[in-house]
């Protein structure tokens, strides 16, 4: 696979940027076989043989967004500490997903659309790195539990609801627009949002 020249120059790196966005809303759009490179070189204004300067091939460069993406959506979690108050760190975990999901849903909508399809191009980093971390968090959830700050909850599920709840708002953000007629674009209709699932993941939870 092909990276940027190292060390990148600012120039280097601004195209790389603008490839990944592009290839980020088509892969998003279409999955990666119905994405076309020509398509997302256009959308980053440059030729195909620009791009493949860059990336070897499609495969290449949907495995980097893919990566790029997990790595956006995974690093909040690990903000989650065992001296951390457990009330404060799970809010504050929730509304940064919740800005993910508003300022990013082509990211969570693609990583969607690769785990419906059998994460074919991601089975060794949810097998290794994401298990490894989210083993780690489940430890500190566990931890506060033992210490009384966090009433007894199944921390696996405790994730995996927050994960749920805050990746609909820009996976069915669709049906919301069509039920609601509001997305997260609507500051009232996220605020609502965010102090629900602070009140049925958090509060409830708090001795």
């Amino acid at each position: 696979m092909k990276n940027a020249i190292n060390p990148e120059t600012d120039k280097t790196s601004l195209k790389r940027k603008e490839i990944l966005q592009a290839a980020l809303v088509e892969f998003s759009q279409l999955g990666l076989n119905g994405a076309r490179i020509e398509t997302i070189a256009k959308k980053a204004n440059m030729s195909k043989s620009n791009l493949l300067y860059y990336f070897d091939n499609k495969e290449d460069l949907y495995v980097v967004v893919l990566e790029n993406v997990l790595t956006e959506w995974l690093t909040p979690l690990a903000g989650l500490e065992t001296k951390a108050e457990p009330k404060e760190a799970l809010k504050n975990y929730i509304a940064v997903k919740y800005e993910l999901s508003k300022n990013n849903p082509e990211s969570s909508r693609l990583y969607a659309l690769e785990i419906m399809q059998g994460a074919p191009h991601l089975m060794n980093v949810l097998k290794g790195p994401l298990k490894k971390l989210v083993k780690q968090k489940v430890q500190v959830i566990e931890t506060w539990i033992e210490h009384g700050k966090l009433k007894t909850v199944s921390p696996y599920h405790l994730i995996f609801h927050i994960w749920a709840v805050t990746q609909h708002y820009a996976d069915f953000a669709v049906q919301t627009d069509a039920v609601v007629g509001k997305t997260l674009s609507n500051k009232k209709f996220t605020t609502e949002a965010k102090q629900t699932s602070f009140q049925l993941l958090v509060d409830s939870l708090i001795p």
